[in-house]
């Protein structure tokens, strides 16, 4: 089954679903233990996961294709790695639900009819994905300004990405080592010292950078993605040398901030304080 290379997490009442886009069959697959943590009211993961084993088991018993039809696919675990983890389309995720005694699922099938309605329009208009990312970050409490910055990053970042794979990078740790290279030759600081220096662990490191940290990895990445485009490399070295460079660049355009402003732009603050994240133009001026 083809996988979009981004998993997400969708909300349903305060509690977390993990899903992950099947752009072959344009439908949505879902955690199954997730969905039984919502609609049996589990305390936990751990009694979810239980209650969906004994649920699987009756269902295996009565002949049911909602065994047959689930399917195992690598989803973020609460420890943030990448586990196999039960999943059904979006029609057996329906037929789940029957299973479950729960007062919770007629608005769930509402909830379950507007997730796929919402990625199918952004689908149609990527427009729409926009806006909606940006009312999140405005729900968060982050300013426009720093929004603005935020949305542009997610769009470098995607060509980034999509000129990685065109070269033959595939596996998310390879894209973990690039973009740690590529950090590191802008900032002098791996991700892991970046994420430290700013007191973050699971947290996105871009989602608490200031303005002018989320513009400086910017450059990095579109000028990465440039550079690679014009050489095409054809090695994992080589494209770990283009990363390097793309992020050298970001490096003199940082070095020359600091030294008109007298400081450094890599900054230790983080999401605690939105309004902060924005570095307003006096601010570099001065």
């Amino acid at each position: 089954m083809q996988e979009t290379p981004q998993n997400k997490i969708k909300i349903f009442e305060n509690k977390r679903v993990r899903t992950v886009w099947n752009d072959d069959e344009e439908d949505w697959y879902f955690s199954v233990v997730d969905i039984c943590w919502v609609l049996a009211d589990s305390p936990d993961f751990t009694t979810a996961r239980k209650y969906w084993n004994k649920l699987k088991q009756r269902l295996s018993e009565e002949g049911s294709e909602l065994v047959t039809n689930c399917h195992q696919l690598k989803l973020p675990a609460a420890d943030g790695k990448m586990r196999e983890t039960d999943v059904l389309s979006t029609k057996n995720v329906l037929r789940l639900v029957q299973s479950i005694p729960s007062p919770k699922a007629e608005p769930f099938k509402l909830w379950l009819a507007q997730v796929g309605a919402e990625r199918l329009d952004e689908i149609a208009d990527p427009e729409k994905a926009i806006l909606r990312g940006a009312d999140f970050y405005r729900a968060k409490g982050y300013t426009e300004n720093w929004i603005n910055q935020r949305l542009q990053t997610i769009e470098m970042r995607k060509e980034l990405t999509d000129e990685w794979k065109a070269r033959g990078i595939e596996k998310e740790k390879d894209y973990a080592i690039l973009t740690n290279e590529m950090t590191k030759a802008w900032s002098g600081l791996s991700v892991k010292d970046y994420k430290k220096l700013k007191g973050l662990k699971k947290e996105n490191l871009r989602d608490n950078m200031t303005n002018i940290e989320l513009v400086l990895n910017m450059l990095a990445e579109v000028t990465t993605t440039a550079i690679s485009k014009s050489k095409e490399p054809e090695t994992f070295s080589e494209n770990l040398s283009v990363a390097k460079e793309g992020g050298s660049v970001a490096k003199n355009a940082r070095t020359d901030i600091e030294k008109r402003i007298g400081k450094s732009v890599i900054s230790p603050l983080n999401a605690t304080d939105k309004p902060a994240l924005e570095v307003k133009d006096k601010e570099i001026t001065e």
